[in-house]
């Protein structure tokens, strides 16, 4: 992992009163990103928050605005993982794709809208390069009794 530098990226996101918390380490036995090329692939990340994580299941005991907050939450920590990789947001030239997972009650339809979440907030922060192919899936269960995960693909600079 590199140091970290101030970029335009970065300087938005404090400007937009957002803090790019640390990058954690993984949980198991797999690692937070893979390189190949100008690709980085990214393991999901969790809406782990300074108080704690959010947890629930939509449909039962969440509302679609407290996912919606709980998929922008884990875009923020995986601008965590590649501000740690990259050094700078900056080197981001293309969220490719992102995979987002729901958890909630089998007959909850919504996953599209918590979801945006993660999207509404990549297209804030970079733009065009932010536009992005995206899967939003529903399941019965998350680990830890998390409410969403998300995972992405990221086109990067040299």
């Amino acid at each position: 992992l590199s140091f970290i530098i101030m970029g335009k990226i970065e300087e938005k996101l404090s400007e937009m009163g957002i803090t790019i918390p640390p990058c954690v380490a993984p949980k198991g036995n797999y690692v937070l990103s893979v390189r190949r090329g100008n690709t980085l692939h990214l393991s999901g990340h969790i809406p782990s928050t300074p108080s704690g994580l959010i947890k629930g299941t939509l449909g039962d005991n969440l509302s679609v605005e407290q996912g919606y907050e709980s998929a922008k939450t884990c875009a923020i920590n995986i601008l965590s993982t590649l501000q740690a990789e990259l050094g700078t947001l900056d080197k981001v030239a293309q969220i490719v794709k992102i995979v987002g997972f729901v958890a909630c009650t089998p007959d909850f339809e919504q996953q599209p809208s918590v979801i945006n979440g993660a999207s509404d907030f990549f297209v804030e922060v970079f733009g065009d390069k932010g536009q992005h192919a995206r899967s939003a899936v529903g399941t019965n269960a998350l680990p830890l009794g998390i409410a969403t995960e998300v995972e992405c693909i990221v086109e990067v600079e040299e």
